[in-house]
């Protein structure tokens, strides 16, 4: 419990300077969103709207103290004031109509990814030079060294707009059905996965054949043990623990969204929503994209560590 305790007053002041720099960085950029939206109304805004504006996006005549603190009164409260790009819609709901298509999407297939990779790592490891060793290590190598976008379009011209097996863009069709949210997600999550599972089978496989060389393996084969229960409660269980950490900020970035994917295949998700806003300099939905991504990655930290507990029993007992 000590352990955790630790952790968790380290992402605890982690958390805190997160929202101190989403507050900070947007005022250190030129202009002000209250500018950003006047602008885009090509005066058909008085001018006198500018001041309500600027009071509406936190950007007032007050200290930066009496800024910061109602920043963080708003914060604290799930406010994260009015979306330029979409206004009048606040940040909040506009982040959440982006959230739910990124975890059905990239939460999905991240976990896929793993859990496959993972999988085929352990299975490459115990039967060394066996055809699964031989075959997919340097065919997830063959498919790494290409550009993520590249692999995207490819299967996206392939698939979507050759074969007219997939659809080529949005999270759904004409009609919002179950079939047709599930058919224009395919494409995506497979390109993630493709991309993706190659790095976790190579790790775990790499961590693995390690932990087969270590003095208990060998005292677990002379007990005579099954074989499956030697692969996996006594390797594949250590093998786990730095395999867990590189999931564990997969999990975070979650939420941020595939951004190369989701641009390509016009996925209305975090990632396409941020670049959106960056291109309509919509500072208070980056600020609040940042702030969702940050605390989505130490709250996965933060799990990670708790697996870890549950894992190691040397973390169990403070044992460094």
């Amino acid at each position: 419990m000590k352990y955790l305790a630790r952790r968790l007053a380290f992402y605890l002041v982690a958390a805190w300077a997160s929202i101190t720099l989403a507050f900070i960085i947007p005022r250190l950029m030129p202009g002000d969103p209250a500018q950003a939206l006047f602008a885009r109304f090509h005066g058909k805004l008085k001018p006198e709207a500018i001041e309500s504006l600027k009071e509406a996006f936190g950007f007032t005549h007050e200290s930066l103290w009496s800024q910061y603190g109602s920043y963080l009164r708003h914060v604290l409260t799930g406010d994260l004031g009015v979306s330029v790009s979409y206004f009048p819609a606040k940040v909040g709901d506009v982040i959440a109509t982006g959230l739910v298509w990124t975890l059905f999407l990239t939460g999905f297939a991240v976990v896929i990814s793993y859990a496959l990779g993972t999988f085929l790592g352990i299975v490459s490891a115990w039967r060394r030079r066996g055809w699964i060793d031989r075959t997919l290590p340097p065919l997830f190598v063959f498919l790494g060294a290409f550009p993520f976008f590249w692999l995207a379009m490819l299967l996206l011209f392939v698939f979507g707009y050759t074969l007219g097996w997939t659809p080529v863009r949005h999270a759904y069709g004409d009609d919002f059905t179950v079939w047709s949210v599930l058919t224009h997600a395919a494409l995506p999550a497979i390109t993630i996965v493709i991309a993706t599972a190659g790095s976790w089978m190579l790790d775990m496989r790499n961590t693995m054949i390690g932990v087969l060389g270590e003095d208990y393996i060998t005292l677990a084969h002379a007990k005579g043990l099954h074989p499956r229960r030697v692969m996996l409660r006594y390797a594949a269980r250590n093998a786990l623990l730095p395999n867990i950490t590189g999931f564990g900020m997969a999990l975070g970035f979650v939420l941020s969204g595939s951004l190369l994917t989701e641009i390509v295949f016009s996925y209305p998700g975090q990632g396409y929503l941020l670049i959106q806003a960056v291109h309509s300099l919509d500072y208070p939905l980056i600020q609040g994209l940042f702030l969702t991504i940050t605390m989505a990655v130490l709250g996965a930290n933060l799990l990670v560590d708790c697996v870890y507990v549950w894992l190691d029993p040397r973390a169990r007992g403070g044992a460094k």
